[in-house]
């Protein structure tokens, strides 16, 4: 498992790199290669961690194929995610090609510090939620049951919070405006996938609509 685990980073790692770099037409985008290698380290250091608390969860995040669980919108939101990634990726890499996203210390360090706030959360979901599988499904083989300690307290889905610091950091350190353009429709498909996650749990998942009723917010504490 750690090999595949390995493997699936440095693949992501380099498939990013080429869209940045490719589109940007230069290797010269200090923000950039940060971002890259803080990916290549940050990837396998979290999926180490992973899998020494929680090696099921790690197993069934690393499943890159569709579940026979997975609702029909839930599929259609995951490949709507990838295409607008990629062309997230090479908005940015235009952006650089035409002269912008060259990114100084003062939006670096912030965008920087953003991406690891953002894994950091992400973490901690992970180890409040052994059932935080990248798409949605009910989880009756692993007795799934609803969580509402650490992160769930606050909001129905901490993870959902956590990314979109990812989507506004990830801009900031390439120095790309055109990237932070694409916040609101980052936002608004999550806010998609909450209503189909929510669906699903209300209707198969004991005690998730009294928890609902406790937690109010969804992605952001005291707004939605």
């Amino acid at each position: 498992m750690i090999a595949k685990l390995l493997l699936q980073n440095t693949f992501f790692v380099i498939g990013m790199g080429a869209l940045l770099f490719a589109t940007a037409g230069t290797l010269h985008w200090p923000g950039a290669w940060t971002y890259l290698i803080a990916s290549a380290v940050i990837g396998p250091a979290c999926g180490l961690w992973l899998a020494r608390i929680d090696p099921a969860l790690l197993a069934e995040r690393m499943r890159l194929t569709g579940r026979e669980a997975q609702p029909a919108a839930d599929k259609v939101f995951m490949l709507a995610l990838i295409i607008v990634v990629v062309l997230w990726f090479i908005a940015m890499g235009l952006e650089r090609r035409s002269g912008g996203a060259d990114a100084g210390v003062a939006l670096m360090l912030p965008g920087l510090a953003l991406y690891l706030l953002s894994m950091a959360l992400i973490m901690w979901v992970f180890r409040t939620n052994s059932f935080a599988v990248p798409v949605v499904k009910l989880q009756a083989e692993r007795d799934h049951r609803v969580i509402s300690t650490g992160p769930y307290a606050l909001i129905r889905h901490p993870m959902y919070a956590s990314i979109m610091l990812f989507f506004v950091g990830v801009p900031l350190l390439l120095g790309s405006w055109w990237g932070l353009l694409f916040t609101p429709l980052f936002f608004v498909l999550f806010a998609i996938r909450t209503a189909i996650e929510e669906r699903t749990l209300l209707a198969g998942l004991k005690g998730y609509a009294d928890y609902a009723a406790r937690v109010r917010y969804r992605l952001v504490p005291g707004l939605w």
